[in-house]
């Protein structure tokens, strides 16, 4: 559902992938990553999140999470900051 909604915008969008062993749900482009949390994440699971987001912000990645009911619930608020980071080029390698 998430990629399907973005494609029309012609940015390259990979799904459930591993960058420096970290698991990720997308990226977008070359450095736009976006974790979508379901209602597992919590506590243990938050920290670790943490962690992971710290990491990959470290390798010059930007990191976009929203939770799975935002996603269905309130999709414009996510293609907002979505296309908010696509119209500063966060997607772009450097």
């Amino acid at each position: 559902m998430f990629a399907t909604r973005l494609k029309r915008f012609g940015v390259r969008i990979r799904a459930q992938i591993w960058i420096a062993g970290h698991h990720v749900d997308h990226l977008i482009g070359d450095r736009l990553v976006v974790q979508i949390d379901g209602g597992h994440h919590v506590n243990a699971q938050r920290l670790s999140d943490n962690e992971h987001d710290a990491a990959l912000r470290l390798l010059g990645y930007t990191v976009i999470r929203v939770g799975y009911r935002q996603v269905v619930d309130d999709w414009p608020t996510v293609q907002w900051l979505i296309m908010q980071a696509l119209a500063q080029d966060l997607h772009v390698g450097r």
